[in-house]
Order: structure tokens, then C-alpha cells, then sequence
């Protein structure tokens, strides 16, 4: 009887570190992912902020479905200071390699405000997350983005488009 006590605590020690510490996302997981960014000149007078917000859920183990506010805000020296924003949703399929998940996929959505022409923006993605433990991941992406008016110009436009990088940090919850 005793050995069986033993063998039982010594399975069930070995067990619940990989329990306690698993990460990576399942069906119904939610996420929400913060990041910013800024630039100023050398004297500090015109200064750009932007901040991003991502809110997620796991359709499956892997296939993500996410919808993304960013602001932007750019401090004009002797002008008027401009806003813009994005609001965009993703899919995104997500790999599994433990506490690290890769993952691709594709955006579609608005910018609009003071400091841009109001347009659609869409196109692929990628980058990774990284868990730092069970509900907390650091998250580095990059996007290309072009601008379109209407579907037709979306493939004329696709060539003019630029790169954005993202890096944040995000939160798991079920």
C-alpha cells in the first residue's frame, strides 16, 4: 500500500509542473494584446504616440479571429495637433511549438482621422507570441498594409503599401 502512495505523489509531482506552467491556446480562448509606439525630434517639439489594442478569440486550437483599434496621435510644433486611427479585424492561424506560437494570417480594415485620407487598409501578417507563463505572452508581429478605396483598386494598390511592426505584450483568459 505504501509503495502505491509513493508512486501515486511521484507521478503527481512529475505532472503538475507541466499542468501548472502549459501554455499555448485552446477552442474558446480569449485574448487582449496592448502595445505602443513614439517618435520625437532631437528637441522634443513634434512627437508622434500610437497605441494598438487587440481583443481575440480562438475559434479553434489555432484559428484566430481578432479585431484591432489603434490611435495615433502626432504633436505638431506651432500647428494643430492631428489623430488618426485604424480599426481593423484579422484571422490568423496560430502553430503550436509549445510556449512559442508563430502564427500568419490576414487583415481588413478603416483608417480614417486628421492626419490621413479616411481609406480601406488589408494584407498579410505574421509574427509570434512568446509565454512567459500560463496566461501572459510577449507578442511580436509585422504587417504589410496597402490602401485601397474600393475593391477594385485594392489590386493596383497592393505594390504601395508599407510595413508595420508591433511588438506588446498580451494576456490569455478562457
Amino acid at each position: 500500500m505504501l509503495t502505491r502512495v509513493i508512486a501515486a505523489t511521484s507521478v503527481f509531482c512529475l505532472l503538475l509542473p507541466g499542468a501548472v506552467f502549459a501554455q499555448g491556446f485552446t477552442q474558446g480562448d480569449k485574448t487582449l494584446t496592448l502595445s505602443g509606439g513614439g517618435a520625437s525630434d532631437n528637441e522634443f517639439v513634434d512627437n508622434d504616440f500610437s497605441f494598438e489594442g487587440t481583443i481575440s478569440y480562438f475559434l479553434t486550437d489555432g484559428l484566430e479571429l481578432a479585431f484591432r483599434q489603434g490611435l495615433a496621435r502626432n504633436d505638431v510644433a506651432g500647428g494643430d495637433d492631428e489623430w488618426s486611427a485604424a480599426s481593423r479585424v484579422a484571422v490568423d492561424y496560430n502553430f503550436d511549438l509549445g510556449r512559442v506560437w508563430p502564427f500568419v494570417g490576414v487583415s481588413l480594415g478603416y483608417i480614417y482621422g486628421d492626419g490621413v485620407a479616411d481609406t480601406w487598409v488589408a494584407g498579410p501578417e505574421a509574427g509570434v507570441r512568446v509565454f512567459v507563463n500560463d496566461t501572459t505572452f510577449i507578442l511580436g508581429a509585422i504587417e504589410y498594409e496597402f490602401f485601397f478605396d474600393d475593391s477594385e483598386d485594392a489590386e493596383d494598390k497592393f505594390d504601395d503599401g508599407r510595413f508595420v511592426y508591433i511588438l506588446g505584450i498580451g494576456f490569455r483568459w478562457q
